[in-house]
């Protein structure tokens, strides 16, 4: 195996976001830009000599090109055995757990989860370290200061290796094992769920299903999973066949793309349950027969009911959510007597809280929830939860959340997305709502009277680190929030998110229109930004 040095010139944009670096295809197409990135990420770790190293992706147009490249130079930096999904397909969760399993010592996932692909759309990589969470900014942040003064990258010569088959090969010292996807996380997910309770409700159509694959990473999982495990009936996985352009759709788990789904389960001949996940495996939509739950829903009622999965019996030492989320799970963990972590956007802020046992359960209301079984969200294992859940109580999906409502009351909860805005206009809008913020504690605005605002910064309990401006939040008196943030997610512009949220114990409430019982809100969140006035828009992107 001969080991080349290539000379490079660096590029300036390669500043990762909550979620690694993504950019449009054409961009990573660019001369050396991916192979740039991939060296800087090893030029910034002295432990990989010698290690395995897992690699995968979501399927997505540029993933097994990208993959070869990826190959070539991990073998020139000196890895020993690379674990590569079949047909380059690994899905986010399932590439953390095979790094845990397999003491990896990091692995690359090639995705830009939940934004659309093909040649003109969207492409994206990261790197897990060896704990299987998501490289921590300290490494980012490195990777992002050497990709400014790289000058060469090593590449191995030998053949493209085949991904299309399962098997082992060696390449004088190094091993590469194409691996079965979904092999390794099935078997994760019967070590937590009651995989023959759910057979039985299943076989004897008690439970029926409905999971919408989205043509991306989660079919085989799904097919897999559900109806060759499960036993559920040929067809309850739909848009199962990964596709590099996601079939045209837009892989993001909600009623707006999801829309098969969410007609069918709002139709007379619904089924009891129904879910949907992203491109790369690691969000969920989670649906009854006429019954959307709200991720941050979700995420408190797994809480308060975990308990009941085999793989949480003992229960839960503690619980962490986004800053954005709702606080319906902070009721939960105060009924239980467990710490709630508040943590900004990103996954990577949990992984140290649960690396030090401090937290169970975590989620972000951007549709991802998981556990202590990897380190990244996991759509899969929420739907099986949730499954695992309704076959236990015997209630359907409607009834075990209006079940958590009488108990623990409702936190109504939107969010409103404004996308693609001009990056110059969304950070001077922000910049002066920023400054606005001193001057609103302890004024009324139509009743609603400002406690307090800032901008939500955060020192991690475990390693003292300080993240900054990951915020702003505006709390009224009597609980409500209004929450902005800029994404760091998309790959053209700046997308502004306005979270609202309002907490009630009125049960006549519990079943109105969110957007109906936070208009007063809706209309103080736009007289802070000005959003819509600043940019001539006359309703957010999305709201869900």
């Amino acid at each position: 195996m001969q080991i080349t040095t290539v000379s490079s010139q660096p590029y300036h944009d390669q500043k990762p976001g909550t979620s690694g670096l993504r950019k449009k295809v054409k961009c990573f197409q660019q001369p050396n830009y991916l192979e740039n990135y991939i060296q800087a990420t090893f030029d910034c770790m002295t432990d990989y000599k010698g290690q395995t190293l897992v690699i995968g992706g979501d399927g997505r147009f540029y993933n097994r090109h990208a993959i070869q490249i990826i190959i070539k130079i991990a073998a020139a930096n000196g890895c020993h055995h690379l674990l590569i999904g079949h047909q380059g397909l690994l899905s986010t969760p399932a590439v953390s757990h095979l790094i845990r399993k397999y003491q990896a010592f990091g692995g690359f996932i090639l995705s830009a989860s939940h934004n659309p692909g093909g040649p003109d759309k969207d492409f994206g990589i990261k790197f897990n370290i060896a704990s299987g969470s998501a490289a921590p900014e300290p490494l980012t942040d490195a990777i992002f200061a050497r990709t400014l003064k790289i000058n060469r990258y090593y590449r191995a010569t030998f053949d493209d290796i085949d991904i299309h088959k399962i098997h082992q090969l060696e390449i004088d010292t190094l091993t590469v094992s194409v691996i079965d996807s979904v092999t390794d996380y099935a078997q994760l997910m019967t070590e937590i769920f009651d995989f023959d309770l759910l057979r039985k409700v299943i076989t004897n159509k008690s439970l029926s299903l409905c999971f919408d694959a989205m043509h991306a990473v989660t079919g085989p999982y799904a097919k897999h999973i559900f109806e060759t495990m499960l036993n559920a009936p040929p067809g309850s996985v739909i848009n199962a066949t990964p596709l590099e352009d996601f079939g045209g759709g837009h892989p993001d788990p909600n009623l707006t793309q999801a829309q098969t789904l969410a007609a069918l389960m709002f139709s007379p001949s619904a089924p009891v349950f129904g879910a949907a996940s992203d491109g790369d495996g690691d969000r969920n939509l989670i649906l009854g027969n006429n019954t959307y739950v709200t991720p941050s829903d979700s995420l408190a009622i797994m809480a308060a009911n975990a308990q009941l999965i085999p793989g949480y019996h003992q229960g839960l030492c503690g619980v962490a959510r986004s800053m954005p989320t709702s606080q319906a799970i902070d009721r939960v963990a105060q009924y239980l007597n467990i710490p709630c972590f508040e943590t900004p956007t990103g996954w990577k802020f949990f992984g140290n809280l649960l690396d030090a046992k401090k937290i169970t359960l975590c989620g972000e209301e951007s549709f991802g929830s998981s556990s202590n079984h990897v380190r990244e969200k996991d759509g899969l294992w929420a739907v099986l939860f949730w499954l695992n859940l309704i076959a236990q109580k015997n209630k359907s999906v409607q009834e075990i959340v209006h079940d958590h409502w009488l108990k623990f009351g409702r936190d109504i909860y939107s969010r409103h997305d404004y996308e693609a805005l001009d990056l110059t206009l969304a950070t001077s809008l922000f910049n002066e709502l920023r400054d606005k913020l001193s001057t609103l504690s302890g004024k009324n605005f139509n009743g609603y009277v400002v406690s307090h605002a800032d901008e939500f910064n955060y020192q991690d309990p475990v390693d003292g680190s300080h993240s900054k401006n990951q915020g702003i939040r505006i709390r009224f008196t009597d609980g409500s929030r209004i929450v902005y943030r800029l994404s760091g997610t998309g790959t053209v512009g700046a997308t502004l998110r306005i979270y609202i949220e309002r907490f009630t114990q009125d049960t006549t409430q519990f079943d109105t229109d969110p957007q109906i019982s936070l208009a007063p809100l809706i209309t103080l969140a736009e007289q802070f930004c000005e959003v819509k006035k600043k940019t001539g828009l006359k309703e957010p992107h999305v709201i869900t």
